[in-house]
């Protein structure tokens, strides 16, 4: 055919033939020649969009521009989504985005435009914080720096600083414009200490997941500074420079974790630098030149990476390389002595020491060769102190094995049983010497876990401990008392072994209480008084007494704010006997302390269940508060007696709100996300709590509400009970009427683990998963994902839907009339299988309105999505019972009426000429079967067009559509 003779519209088709075999150069060619002879705009403006989509497949986003800019000049507004993706091609994004817009208003509901516009947004607000990031990087750097602003405006801008470079488009700013280099050279002679621990923050969030920068830090830096400004006795300059190394130490751990070949040369320099960090922290460990809060960073610097670094096996390097004797050297450290030769440590160093110790011996364990090694370091260590005649070394030998026993209670019980170490213990308690007294019984104290363990220590210690007791000095008198107190609760049901009367128990809690709320008295002493109720408060009785006393309750919160852990420890320990935390199927907490061992009873004859009026008496006192601000500790095992108070006191419905509105939640988050296993599950259980009966927005405000969801999921098992599941799930359920972010949210933790309950034997359990899942498909975008990840999971609703139970099959209907308005694929499901005639009617004839309505919003979604649905249906019963709830003049629901309307309409409208006949015939009788002569006459007139007309045209299937419903009357 000649050119000449072709129509615009051919050129236009031959090139829309072109384009879809991909030969794009003809496509161009055709569609030009079309433009050439096109008159009519509409057309036209189609033809440049089409040219317009052959120049995006060629990358010529600038012609793609100008075609559709014509193209829209005519009309063709499907140029604009066009136009959109090539200015975005062009980072021409605020341009791009507010086509986007455009689109969206003309078609709000299209998924594809809705996700160009997020994606577009999100550029956009980068790049104005990038704009507006850079200049106020350089103003708050030179302010910084500048030598003539006043001490507040420089704090100011380093605080501002730090907050920009907790942005990763901060950090970079900051790190171009020589940020890193002018914060080093600052500290060198800065006198502001808040200005030094700012600077501090901000090289450690440079590093944050960043190998690049945290390999330029190393190199230009060095380990060296951080370790020398760490070596402060200012806590806070001391925590800034931890959290540096933290941070610098991360990035590599992450590096050494990443298994991609291509990063073989830095995975090489990240586990060198791992390796060089470790080394210089465990030579730092009995430095005689730091300050005792700078050894208590570095130790728990390696407490906290040791088991992170399992490529380079450091637990087992630490022990090779004498690091358990270096931790023994610190451990026998006691703040008491008083010697320029000594190590400088703090109040908590034992402390931290005795978890490292378990921690490296956790990481050990597992391997037997390495194990002994531990053990004969410890060994080692021991029996070189033993050597030496001094009572110094003896003293020392002493408080080690006490430390120890706080740590890796195995190993220390396995030293005090050795041949001649009891003795020594028991002889240095038996001195007139103060200080051997008080380490032997600390040590005694220790040592008595459990029945089994002790009977050496109640075989012999009994008369020692009895006879010191009564000795003038009030320490030696007070621990005496604590060591029999802890003999007596030592789990033996024979009351003859017990080594004191029921009425020494009440007194050495009245002493106790005397000590602690007097503050004329030494710390130590009013740190035993605590140690000693944390033990009494095992007994009923003392426990009513304590919680009637709150000058006591008071004073005690009040010493455990100084941040001592080992003080922390035993108040929590008491809060946790006030409240009745323990589990009551655990007869001990095993490895649960740090600095104190005690026993959980399996059932005391002395306690009692008033509990719930201790719980509220505490909150009365303002202990939620307290346990919100004693979150923060670095301690896992503290955490983990919150979370068991917290949980204890969210169990009671009256104290929810309290929780929530003393800052609670936040707390409760915290502990769930970061503890021990058990500390973990108690906060997330507290949560559920939350969520059980407070309204979502307010028990988790703000970013909480997203961030509870892991943790609640977590909970979700099966070997728990049917109605600890039941109260995750309806708490779930409560979470995810809130919006379709927080469905969408939930969807993507917790779907995997619901699908194991809709199968569970148990009906509440599969109820509760099962409104679950059907408060999660109001998200639409939940519902099509939902068949995304596995079409063939519309089958466990089909399962559900037959249940016996009907709240079970409702909830199961409900959700597969959510997939099928959702997901064409889920209506494939649904038609595919033998019960969807069943199903529909099952829900066009329940006695529930809302059924009916659900019912009927199935019907058009599957004759919307499935051609031949309408055919089948006319075979069946179903149009009566739509017309029926059409013409009944009791159902309640407004919607019913206009919904069967449409439905009848949409099945006139689908159905073929053959399955209209089929539609009138069925009419014509129940016309006739009611007497209705004139509508009879018509559908008999009507039944003669049909059939005797091959084309109906489709405005006639419109027109029958309203005679089913009534709406309108042929003539």
């Amino acid at each position: 055919m000649r050119k000449s003779v072709m129509s615009a519209q051919k050129w236009n088709e031959k090139g829309v033939d072109e384009h879809e075999k991909d030969n794009l150069s003809e496509a161009l060619s055709h569609y030009t020649n079309a433009l050439k002879l096109e008159k009519k705009d509409l057309e036209k403006g189609l033809y440049y969009r089409n040219r317009a989509a052959v120049y995006s497949d060629l990358s010529d986003y600038e012609k793609v521009i100008e075609d559709c800019n014509s193209a829209l000049k005519l009309c063709c507004n499907d140029a604009l989504y066009h136009r959109c993706l090539a200015l975005e091609a062009l980072e021409r994004f605020e341009e791009a985005y507010r086509d986007a817009e455009t689109i969206i208003s003309s078609d709000p509901n299209n998924k594809v435009f809705q996700r160009l516009a997020r994606r577009l947004l999100k550029i956009v607000q980068e790049h104005k914080e990038n704009s507006h990031t850079s200049p106020k990087v350089s103003e708050m750097l030179d302010l910084a720096f500048d030598v003539n602003s006043s001490e507040k405006e420089r704090e100011i801008a380093m605080n501002n600083l730090l907050v920009l470079a907790r942005d990763e488009t901060g950090a970079e700013e900051i790190f171009k414009k020589e940020g890193l280099s002018k914060i080093v050279q600052l500290v060198k002679v800065e006198k502001n200490e808040k200005v030094i621990c700012s600077a501090i923050r901000i090289v450690g969030e440079l590093c944050e997941n960043n190998f690049s920068r945290t390999k330029f830090v190393m190199k230009h830096v060095g380990l060296s500074w951080c370790l020398e400004l760490m070596n402060s006795t200012s806590t806070e300059r001391v925590n800034a420079s931890q959290y540096c190394l933290q941070n610098i130490l991360n990035t590599y751990i992450d590096m050494n974790n990443k298994p991609d070949s291509n990063l073989n040369e830095d995975l090489c320099e990240a586990q060198k630098e791992i390796d060089m960090i470790m080394l210089c922290l465990l030579y730092s460990i009995t430095s005689r030149t730091i300050t005792g809060p700078a050894r208590d960073a570095i130790i728990k610097l390696i407490m906290g990476n040791i088991h992170c670094v399992t490529m380079l096996d450091w637990a087992k390097r630490f022990v090779e390389l004498r690091g358990v004797q270096r931790l023994m050297e610190v451990a026998s450290e006691m703040e008491e002595y008083n010697s320029e030769s000594l190590l400088d440590i703090t109040s908590s160093t034992r402390t931290i020491t005795s978890v490292c110790l378990a921690m490296v011996y956790k990481n050990v364990y597992k391997n037997c060769d390495d194990e002994k090694t531990f053990t004969n370091a410890v060994d080692e260590f021991i029996e070189d102190k033993l050597h030496s005649p001094d009572i110094q070394s003896k003293v020392r030998v002493v408080v080690a094995i006490t430390t120890l026993l706080f740590g890796p209670s195995d190993v220390g019980n396995a030293v005090v049983v050795k041949e001649g170490i009891l003795e020594m213990i028991f002889v240095m308690a038996g001195t007139d010497d103060v200080l051997q007294q008080t380490v032997a019984l600390e040590c005694i104290v220790a040592a008595v876990t459990r029945k089994d363990k002790v009977d050496a220590i109640i075989n012999q210690g009994v008369n020692i401990l009895k006879k010191l007791c009564e000795s003038k000095d009030e320490s030696i008198r007070v621990r005496a008392l604590l060591g029999l107190c802890k003999l007596g609760s030592s789990g033996d049901p024979d009351a003859t072994i017990r080594p004191f009367a029921d009425g020494v128990t009440k007194e050495l809690a009245e002493a106790c209480k005397r000590l602690l709320i007097n503050p004329k008295k030494e710390k130590n002493m009013r740190k035993l008084a605590i140690k000693g109720l944390s033990y009494l408060t095992f007994n009923a009785k003392i426990k009513a007494e304590l919680i009637e006393d709150q000058e006591a309750i008071h004073t005690m919160i009040e010493i455990a704010k100084t941040g001592d852990q080992s003080v922390l420890f035993g108040v929590l320990t008491t809060l946790v006997n006030l409240c009745n935390a323990y589990d009551e199927q655990e007869p001990e907490m095993i490895e649960l302390t740090k600095f104190v061992k005690y026993h959980f009873p399996k059932e005391s004859e002395l306690d009692d269940d008033n509990f719930e009026e201790r719980l509220c008496a505490l909150a009365k006192a303002g202990v939620i508060s307290d346990l919100v601000n004693f979150a923060k500790t670095d301690s896992q095992n503290c955490k983990e007696l919150i979370a068991r108070v917290f949980n204890a006191i969210c169990n009671l419905l009256e104290l929810r709100e309290i929780v929530v509105l003393q800052g609670g939640t936040e707390a409760l988050l915290s502990l769930a996300l970061d503890g021990t296993v058990k500390g973990k599950k108690l906060a997330s259980r507290a949560l559920v709590h939350l969520g059980l009966t407070i309204r979502p927005e307010v028990a988790f405000p703000g970013h909480l509400i997203t961030e509870v969801v892991q943790p609640i999921v977590n909970l979700l098992n099966p070997e728990c009970s049917v109605d600890e599941n039941c109260q995750i799930l309806t708490a779930l359920c409560n979470l995810a009427e809130v919006n379709d972010s927080m469905r969408e949210h939930i969807f993507k933790g917790v779907f995997q683990k619901i699908e194991i309950f809709l199968n569970d034997v148990d009906n509440s359990l599969k109820l509760a998963s099962a409104n679950l899942i059907n408060l999660l498909f109001l998200s639409r975008e939940v519902a099509i994902q939902y068949l995304e990840q596995d079409n063939s999971r519309v089958e466990y609703l089909m399962v559900l839907y037959k249940d016996e139970n009907p709240d079970i099959k409702f909830a199961a209907a409900a959700a597969l009339v959510k997939l099928t308005v959702a997901n064409k694929e889920a209506c494939k499901k649904v038609f595919d299988s033998n019960f969807w005639l069943k199903f529909l009617r099952f829900l066009l004839t329940n006695p529930s309105s809302n059924i009916q309505e659900m019912g009927i919003i199935f019907v058009l979604s599957m004759i919307r999505n499935m051609e031949d649905f309408a055919a089948k249906l006319i075979e069946t019963d179903i149009i009566g019972l739509l017309r029926s709830l059409n013409k009944n003049d009791t159902v309640q629901n407004k919607n019913i009426k206009e919904l069967t309307s449409i439905a009848l309409e949409a099945v006139a409208e689908r159905s073929s000429r053959e399955g209209l006949i089929v539609m009138i015939r069925w009419e014509r009788d129940a016309a006739c079967r009611l007497g209705q002569l004139d509508l009879l006459n018509r559908l008999e007139k009507k039944l003669w067009v049909y059939e005797h007309t091959k084309n109906v045209p489709l405005n006639v299937y419109s027109e029958f559509g309203k005679i089913l419903t009534g709406r309108r009357h042929f003539c």
